[in-house]
């Protein structure tokens, strides 16, 4: 296979913070993962040690990273398409971390807006957290990726990968491929389901305004409709006077393979009571079969284990020869292998 008939290399990781990812995570960034498969050399991880730079419960990490892997099976992410491992199990990471660590300003890490970010939510802020960019950057250029899928929030790291990137090369000499944002197809922000001036999240105020795609179907049920609309009672998109109702219809048409147009047209001169009530049964019947088949691999954690392993060994393939290279470069002797 030449260069130009090679695949573009892809990679991408989520954090395992959380015992379900929710529809925002889904919609926003694992749907796109899924489809990439067809088109790139993915690479997928758990990225576990950057789960580490805030406090944590060792065992409910340890479950959680598993769980986070056996969603991503379930959402079609195939093992003989893509590499799905854990992060913590590939030390590279680690490894060039500290590389990258020295080659970084403090002040050049200082500006980092997340970590002032997330800094002001903790108590306490750990050099962790401080340094969590120059990991994600060594995440990216250990396998010499292509082009890696961004939100607007990871804009800035990945600036300052391409930065460390050049300034390696410029330095020590050719090492790392200089990695471009990859603009993942544009979807609408998913909304709290109680507070839909802001986004789903996982920090979320409260368990009722974020849907998890593990949750059982009575709980999806309830959540939808108890969601926050307005005193109106017309289904029309207006994320600015309507942002509830507005919302839901980007969930509806995300799930149930429609647009807002058709849903406003079908809904006119009905009231929210219709309109809930059919989409907890398009989110229902979306969302079930995920949750069945995550159960299912859980179910047998031995060869779910396996299947990890079997990723990790082969994302150290890749990983150990560009850590070597740059071991080499910087004037260290060769990485022994584990």
């Amino acid at each position: 296979m030449t260069t130009a008939d090679r695949k573009p290399r892809v990679l991408s990781g989520i954090q395992p913070t959380s015992d379900s990812f929710h529809l925002g995570n889904y919609l926003g960034a694992l749907r796109q993962w899924v489809a990439l498969q067809d088109t790139a050399d993915a690479f997928y991880m758990v990225v576990d040690l950057h789960a580490i730079t805030v406090d944590h419960d060792p065992k409910v990490l340890h479950e959680r990273s598993r769980v986070s892997a056996a969603q991503l099976l379930a959402l079609g992410v195939d093992p003989d398409r893509s590499d799905l491992f854990i992060q913590s199990q590939v030390p590279e990471h680690a490894m060039l971390a500290w590389i990258l660590g020295s080659e970084t300003g403090f002040g050049e890490a200082s500006r980092m807006t997340q970590f002032k970010d997330k800094s002001a939510k903790q108590e306490r802020t750990t050099v962790g957290l401080f340094t969590y960019p120059i990991l994600q950057a060594a995440d990216i250029l250990l396998y010499q990726t292509d082009q890696v899928p961004v939100g607007e929030d990871q804009r800035q790291h990945l600036e300052l990968t391409r930065d460390l990137a050049i300034r390696f090369n410029t330095t020590y000499g050719q090492t790392f491929k200089v990695p471009d944002p990859f603009i993942v197809k544009e979807t609408a922000t998913i909304k709290d389901l109680t507070e839909p001036e802001k986004k789903m999240s996982k920090s979320s105020s409260g368990p009722r305004g974020v849907l998890y795609l593990l949750d059982e179907p009575n709980q999806m049920r309830k959540k939808i409709k108890s969601a926050v609309t307005d005193s109106e009672a017309e289904v029309r998109y207006d994320p600015e006077k309507k942002p509830g109702v507005s919302n839901l219809l980007n969930i509806y048409a995300a799930l149930g393979h429609t647009t807002i147009e058709k849903l406003e047209a079908e809904y006119a001169g009905k009231g929210y009571g219709d309109f809930k009530g059919d989409l907890a049964e398009v989110v229902t019947d979306y969302l079930g079969p995920i949750a069945a088949r995550t159960k299912e691999y859980l179910a047998d954690k031995a060869e779910l284990d396996r299947t990890l392993v079997k990723g990790a060994e082969k994302a150290r393939q890749v990983a150990s020869r560009t850590l070597a290279k740059a071991y080499k470069k910087i004037g260290f002797y060769p990485p022994v292998a584990l």
